[in-house]
């Protein structure tokens, strides 16, 4: 297998908690996504049009499931993954039952869509989505099947290039890049409006929560990466950390303590009270994306070569794991996914 490595940074060495957990090799091509909850990994194989339903906590084949066009991003809630997935022709969510490894519907979309989020429950999924001269959020009724939408002020040059909702289902956070700048947006999902907007600065890769902060993932080429903290009580800026030079992705503890980033061909780990960079994380192939377990205990990566690769880390706080046994075994590879 590629090699995979956890090196600890001196200033932070008494603080290196990572550890390899094992792999499994998708073997469908570069990941573009993927999405983790406390018994599932949902991978999005994008030159394969298929999703990978893995679970960690067995010892079964992952199983393969088609879906309409390349997929380029994934969330999960109430065993089901919402897959964005586009063809030359259309954009479409598929919902996937993660259970019976099966695609229940699919909601064709006008315009590209650039971002998925989904409530806790289930029951709404939003969209983003990025026209000619405008972007909007498509918000899905799963119950109802219909499809409503939330206008987005921006203009030409505009895109969305991340949706959080907060735990209580109540507001959505948006981030939106433009030709000028990047703002995050504070959106009522009852009435489907705006309704706070704060200015962020360079362009936006992605966006994280915690109860009381928004963390937001920019980079370009002068100020290079950072993580920008919003404090959501306040809506304002209340600090910056550094985060590399070409960050596309990050996943967040839960605590907000441990921020993971994607950062070119390796995987920061970096402590967001302190500013340090406590490890760099590498695994043999350049990484494309990475999730954390629903337990925040495990943090999955995925890369170019179709891989998945499990680390032990630092859970936000003291907890029980059923799995903590056999979840990606060490002694035992998975067996790749059949043709």
């Amino acid at each position: 297998m590629a090699s995979v490595s956890v090196r600890a940074n001196d200033a932070a060495v008494n603080e290196s908690r990572t550890a390899y957990a094992g792999s499994v090799q998708i073997g469908r091509g570069a990941i573009a996504d993927v999405a983790a909850d406390s018994t599932t990994i949902v991978v999005a194989n994008h030159g394969d049009g298929s999703v990978t339903v893995v679970r960690p906590d067995t010892v079964a084949a992952p199983a393969v499931v088609d879906v309409a066009g390349e997929p380029t991003a994934i969330a999960l809630a109430e065993d089901r993954a919402y897959v964005v997935t586009g063809t030359a022709e259309v954009d479409t969510v598929v919902v996937v039952d993660t259970r019976a490894n099966a695609v229940l519907a699919s909601y064709p979309l006008a315009f590209t869509a650039t971002a998925v989020e989904v409530s806790r429950d289930g029951k709404r999924a939003y969209v983003a989505r990025t026209g000619n001269d405008h972007v909007d959020i498509a918000v899905i009724d799963t119950t109802a099947e219909r499809v409503g939408t939330i206008d987005i002020p921006a203009g030409i040059g505009a895109s969305i290039d991340g949706l959080r909702i907060a735990a209580s289902g109540r507001e959505l956070y948006a981030a939106v890049t433009t030709v000028t700048g990047s703002r995050l947006l504070m959106i009522d999902t009852e009435t489907a409006t705006v309704r706070k907007s704060l200015s962020i600065g360079a362009p936006i890769r992605d966006l994280a929560l915690t109860k009381t902060a928004a963390y937001v993932l920019t980079s370009d080429l002068t100020a290079l990466g950072a993580i920008v903290v919003v404090d959501l009580a306040a809506f304002a800026v209340t600090g910056t950390v550094a985060a590399g030079a070409l960050p596309i992705q990050m996943a967040l503890s839960a605590d907000g303590s441990r921020a993971y980033v994607v950062d070119y061909d390796q995987v920061s780990v970096l402590c967001t009270v302190t500013n340090d960079v406590l490890e760099t994380i590498t695994v043999g192939s350049r990484p494309t994306a990475l999730a954390l377990s629903g337990q925040g205990d495990r943090l999955y990566v995925a890369d170019v070569d179709g891989r998945i690769t499990a680390f032990r880390v630092t859970p936000p706080s003291p907890m029980y794991s059923p799995f903590e046994a056999v979840a990606f075994p060490e002694a035992r590879q998975l067996e790749p996914v059949g043709v």
